[in-house]
């Protein structure tokens, strides 16, 4: 008897241990979009735009640290499609991406089925489609990670959250704006700036109230200098990281960059503009919406908000304003900083120089002088499949070199849990955008001019804030500390969508020689198969 009794309460056990582990399964949320054409006016004239579920911009995701998200994307266009997910870092699982380097594109009338999570992340961030120029006329959205109800966040809970998608917009069809690349030209200025997808919007809050504003750049290439009349803006978040708490009366937001501010409604009840406007440009654009009051006596009146009279410096000096908050966690219990990312010892360092030339009579963008070109197989799957001839290590150097520029498939090599430093040397009169999928990494310093090693000297190596996109200023650098701790193919590129097109991209093979689900998930089963993998077994 002693023994029956043995037995079924260790059986007890594992079948409680078994519900217990199913109990603690994080949630998962399912989704259907369908991608489709439609037509708007957003800047008064009808031109043919992208909606999922009949919606620019798209749906919100409203999600929670550790969901899983299973998402099928049916594409109704008329040319192959994927969408990106801004920001997330898809851990273990660059299979889930949605870049041509990581995925086959969905072909019209199909569809496939994204399975991510969102791992210890909060913040805000958003989606867009990276095929072609398709992100030139919609199919973006906003999506928002709350902190688990067990994790505290470093401020009250807001009466309310309002997402804010601003970017430059073209009149003109994405067809005709990737002719005029395709014919070696550069885009032209944009047509307008949009709120929203709109030119009007309007924002309703109580007096009294704090609200959060989750502030995101979806343009195609032009910065935007956000404020809100006569409210200050508190600094909270930055694409994930809580930041030290500051007031701001304007914010610079670069192409691809997403924040968070609170406001409270603490003026006289009335209505006030809400300003976008874009910087740097010698014509500038501006988008207004209106803040409103719930209980307002008047309309919007008195002169907009203006844009800071300083230009570059003013702007390089804010950007260094944002710092990681130490005391405060972010997704996880433990304090941010507790990961003392100034103390490691920096493995190999990578110093990218983007350019303009010519290649064979046309424009392109380029890194360290190679203008990337996407294989008819992604990267992703070649590797996995060892399939020859569609990309090669030792196409792209690590430092920028003198002479002609060349088309190639560049991918770096890097070894997984690997700790290197990403020098953005921009030598061109033009602001740069930089966007590194799968992680978020340490914006550690800006300067002008040239990158030399004595300027880590000025590095910030304490409490510099983690995002996934950095600014860079005209004839100046901006260093980057990333700690390589997510194996995969993960896209390194500009953030403007024009010069990602043609060319200023790269890929960084994260490898660990040790195969293991610990480290990477398996090739999905569903994973749509093109080019040289046609025909394989995921």
């Amino acid at each position: 008897m002693g023994k029956v009794a043995l037995f079924y309460l260790i059986c007890g056990i594992l079948v409680f241990g078994s519900v217990s582990v199913v109990k603690a399964e994080d949630a998962y949320r399912y989704f259907t979009w369908t991608a489709t054409y439609g037509t708007a006016s957003p800047l008064g004239v009808p031109q043919q735009i992208i909606l999922i579920n009949g919606q620019f911009p798209g749906p919100k995701l409203d999600l929670v640290t550790n969901e899983n998200v299973i998402l099928n994307l049916i594409n109704k266009l008329d040319e192959p499609l994927l969408l990106t997910w801004n920001g997330i870092k898809q851990r273990k699982n660059s299979w889930q991406d949605g870049v041509l380097g990581t995925n086959c594109p969905i072909p019209p009338n199909s569809n496939y089925t994204y399975k991510f999570q969102m791992k210890d992340q909060i913040g805000s961030y958003t989606y867009f489609p990276s095929t072609q120029l398709h992100r030139a006329v919609g199919g973006f959205g906003a999506l928002n990670i709350y902190a688990r109800s067990v994790i505290p966040v470093p401020y009250a809970k807001p009466a309310g959250d309002f997402s804010l998608l601003i970017g430059d917009w073209y009149k003109s069809s994405h067809k005709v704006l990737r002719q005029i690349l395709d014919s070696g030209k550069s885009l032209p200025f944009p047509s307008g700036l949009l709120i929203n997808g709109q030119k009007q919007s309007t924002f309703t809050g109580d007096q009294g109230k704090t609200y959060m504003f989750r502030i995101s750049n979806v343009g195609l290439k032009n910065t935007f200098n956000f404020r809100i009349q006569g409210h200050k803006m508190r600094v909270v978040e930055v694409e994930g990281s809580h930041v030290i708490q500051s007031l701001y009366d304007s914010l610079d937001v670069h192409v691809g960059q997403s924040m968070s501010v609170l406001v409270t409604l603490d003026q006289p009840p009335k209505d006030y503009y809400i300003v976008a406007s874009t910087r740097f440009t010698r014509t500038v654009l501006t988008a207004t919406a209106v803040l409103h009051y719930s209980n307002s006596k008047a309309s919007v009146s008195g002169p907009m908000p203006s844009a800071p009279a300083g230009q570059m410096h003013w702007s390089m000096l804010q950007a260094r304003t944002f710092r990681w908050n130490l005391t405060e966690n972010a997704a996880r219990p433990n304090p941010q900083g507790t990961f003392h990312y100034g103390k490691i010892t920096i493995s190999r360092t990578f110093v990218l120089a983007n350019s303009a030339p010519l290649i064979n009579g046309k424009l392109r963008y380029a890194v360290n002088r190679v203008s990337y070109v996407n294989p008819d197989t992604p990267l992703k799957l070649a590797d996995h499949f060892n399939i020859p001839g569609v990309f090669s290590l030792n196409s792209i150097q690590t430092f920028p070199s003198d002479g002609s520029p060349y088309l190639a498939t560049a991918v770096f090599p890097a070894s997984h849990h690997d700790f290197i430093e990403i020098v953005f040397q921009n030598n061109e009169a033009t602001m740069q955008s930089w966007h590194l999928d799968g992680y978020d990494f340490w914006v550690v310093g800006f300067g002008s001019r040239t990158w030399t090693q004595a300027s880590r000297n000025k590095y910030n190596l304490v409490d510099a804030p983690t995002r996934h996109t950095t600014q860079v200023y005209p004839k100046s650098w901006t260093a980057i500390l990333v700690s390589l701790d997510n194996q995969g193919m993960w896209n390194l590129r500009s953030a403007m969508w024009d010069r990602q097109y043609l060319g200023q991209q790269v890929y960084l093979r994260v490898y660990n020689p040790t195969q293991s689900l610990a480290n990477e998930y398996d090739i999905p089963t569903n994973a749509l198969l093109c080019g040289k993998a046609v025909g394989r077994h995921p």
